[in-house]
């Protein structure tokens, strides 16, 4: 029997070589104040296990104290930077504001639906109807949204017809639109047609001319082609605005007009009235 075969031989003290990191007791590698290894994730240096020396592991320090991983994990408190459990587990105290919302009472429907309203409201003024759908959606009970909606229209919260004489300023000016337009916009928005038209009462046939003009004016600016072809495609351009044939027709008519000599030829041959007869059917 070999004397390492000895069991009353002593057997020798500290690490074995070759081991990576175990004692000779079996026991684990060294970890650091948190109870993680300084391997635990798996990490190591650059050059991997050194060749005559085992295995070594690169430690990472966060400010002065404990090791840190790439996942935001701090080893001085075994939880991640973010107040979550290690490995994403969660807490063992509950789930963060998770834990505390269990024990907050149960919101009633029209709390709910409140802030629903409240958050849509907050993106941009809003309808009724526009409301109403939202909660609808929601699944929110008919009884509460009458009563929120109800409630909103008491205090001013909600108010179609500001709305709608606010949104016939903005797309008038902002964007061109001609009445028939923002009639149709308003109709989407749920807007009542008798609250409609008394928004769109600014909008009368001099301002829709007036408006015109002023965007062919913009867009002959960079206007390319023959005089017909820009007619053309002018026209459509106001057509969809919603601008009706006739203004369309002598507000691109007179823009040519004053652009140049070959434009104005052009234009003088055009009948605005022969024109926008042919273009309504009539």
């Amino acid at each position: 029997m070999s004397a390492g075969d000895d069991p009353d031989e002593p057997r020798r003290a500290g690490p074995r070589r070759g081991h990576s990191g175990r004692s000779s007791w079996g026991s684990p590698a060294r970890s650091d104040d948190s109870g993680f290894s300084s391997s635990d994730d798996g990490s190591s240096d650059a050059g991997g296990s050194s060749g005559a020396g085992g295995s070594s592991s690169t430690r990472r320090f966060s400010g002065g104290g404990g090791s840190s991983s790439d996942d935001g994990s701090s080893a001085d408190s075994g939880f991640p930077a973010d107040g979550g459990s290690p490995g994403g587990g969660g807490s063992p105290f509950g789930r963060g504001r998770g834990a505390a919302s269990r024990n907050e009472p149960p919101r009633s429907e029209s709390e709910v639906a409140r802030e629903i309203c409240l958050r849509q409201l907050a993106v941009r003024p809003r309808t009724r109807a526009e409301l109403a759908k939202v909660l609808i959606r929601k699944e929110i009970s008919e009884e509460v949204i009458a009563e929120v909606l109800d409630r909103y229209d008491e205090v001013g919260i909600i108010d179609d017809a500001a709305f709608a004489r606010a949104w016939v300023s903005s797309r008038h000016h902002g964007r061109g639109l001609a009445r028939r337009a923002l009639a149709n916009e308003l109709r989407q928005r749920g807007v009542d047609a008798e609250v409609a038209d008394e928004a769109l009462e600014v909008v009368d046939e001099e301002a829709e001319a007036d408006a015109a003009r002023a965007l062919v004016d913009r867009k002959l600016r960079t206007a390319r082609g023959a005089p017909d072809a820009v007619f053309r495609r002018l026209v459509a351009m106001l057509a969809r605005k919603g601008y009706p044939a006739g203004i369309a027709i002598r507000a691109v008519k007179d823009a040519l007009a004053a652009r140049d000599a070959e434009a104005a030829e052009f234009a003088d041959a055009i009948d605005p009235d022969a024109l926008a007869d042919e273009a309504t059917g009539i």
